[in-house]
């Protein structure tokens, strides 16, 4: 006996569309101790216009109608992320404690277990995005998803290299002048399918890779390079916490 439906062709269409799309999640690796910032307090949490750093990242990637959860991955002996009040993102945040030593190995602990949990499906898109990258805007994390989102490898937000580059001796002397024609600074969110990206971190775990997309590259892939600007910087050293407070204070008044 077979089953039959009386659809009409708009509602089978939304029905095959919300049965086969993939989801978006946004992973937030949150488990360092940001130590180049010579502070007791980890990174992530360290205050930018009276909220902590992370507040802004989940933020951005919260808002965006195309992320379905916001996968946090902290340390398992975080004991600061309990001390704010994260009320207003709870509909969409997921909490894991089971960072590990390294960026990588909190991305796939973090990939691991949501999988576990039957969270996502092996074709969801995962963007993986820096908890110290606190100026991200709605409209770079929009040109990612739509530029990738029908992209076989994935892809990532960078920028030109605009800078002239040296390259130093051991005496830190210019030793020589590097060509900067074709390179580009690599930024977050990195969006790459879960299959993949979990594959890439496993087959590189004995290696060291600084981003996600090093991992992609190790497979012999090619992310897609989406253009960002340089308002979606790193937050790494002392100084670069004034730049951000002052970018994400005018963007709150304008």
């Amino acid at each position: 006996m077979y089953l039959t439906f009386a659809l009409d062709q708009s509602t089978q269409k939304l029905f095959f569309e919300k049965t086969l799309m993939p989801k978006f999640f946004a992973l937030i690796p949150a488990a360092g101790s940001g130590s180049r910032m010579g502070h007791e307090l980890p990174k992530q949490y360290l205050t930018l216009n009276n909220r902590p750093m992370i507040y802004y990242a989940i933020s951005t990637l919260y808002h965006d109608p195309h992320i379905s959860q916001i996968l946090v991955i902290l340390a398992p002996s975080d004991n600061d992320w309990a001390k704010y009040d994260w009320s207003e993102f709870s509909r969409k945040l997921t909490i894991y404690k089971c960072g590990g030593k390294t960026r990588a190995q909190s991305v796939q602990n973090g990939l691991s277990e949501a999988r576990h949990k039957n969270i996502v499906d092996e074709n969801d898109w995962i963007l993986v995005h820096d908890a110290a990258r606190p100026c991200l805007t709605s409209d770079q994390l929009d040109k990612l998803i739509k530029e990738i989102a029908d992209d076989a490898v994935g892809g990532l937000l960078a920028v030109p290299v605009a800078d002239t580059l040296k390259r130093s001796n051991s005496e830190q002397r210019v030793s020589c002048t590097e060509s900067r024609e074709h390179l580009w600074q690599a930024q977050t969110p990195q969006m790459f399918r879960y299959h993949l990206l979990s594959k890439a971190l496993y087959q590189t775990a004995n290696t060291t890779i600084t981003d996600d997309a090093s991992a992609i590259e190790a497979l012999g892939l090619h992310p897609k390079l989406v253009l960002s600007d340089a308002y979606n910087f790193k937050v790494t050293y002392q100084q670069d916490l004034s730049l951000a407070e002052l970018i994400l204070h005018n963007r709150k008044n304008t």
